[in-house]
């Protein structure tokens, strides 16, 4: 009943910035926690960041300083501005939606994005 659409992925040079995007779509009440998780190859999914809808945030210490999260409560949208970027930052970036009431069912459920490529070249 819910889908994430994730955009903003790519190449980018060392220094550079991207933004992501992920929306959130489908018959959603409300979502507790919006967050990126990143992939590289060889290693565990990680978090990157997240945000409660009352907006408070929590940072890997690799990206604290240098990526920034928001969300569009109104939109289900969550943004990741990642400046300064690094090649260790290469990895497939996924959103991740934590705690979504859905219309019409009881519990709550997490969500995954298909993910999308970031690439750091040096």
């Amino acid at each position: 009943q819910v889908q994430l659409g994730e955009s903003g992925g790519g190449l980018v040079q060392a220094g550079g910035s991207l933004r992501l995007s992920c929306a959130a779509s489908g018959n959603i009440v409300n979502i507790f926690n919006m967050g990126w998780y990143r992939q590289a190859p060889g290693k565990q999914r990680e978090l990157v960041a997240t945000v409660s809808s009352s907006g408070s945030s929590k940072y890997a210490d690799s990206v604290k300083g240098r990526f920034t999260i928001s969300r569009d409560n109104a939109r289900n949208t969550v943004y990741l501005q990642m400046d300064s970027l690094k090649p260790e930052d290469t990895a497939v970036y996924y959103c991740n939606t934590n705690g979504v009431r859905v219309v019409d069912l009881p519990d709550r459920y997490d969500y995954w994005g298909q993910g999308t490529q970031v690439t750091v070249s040096s």
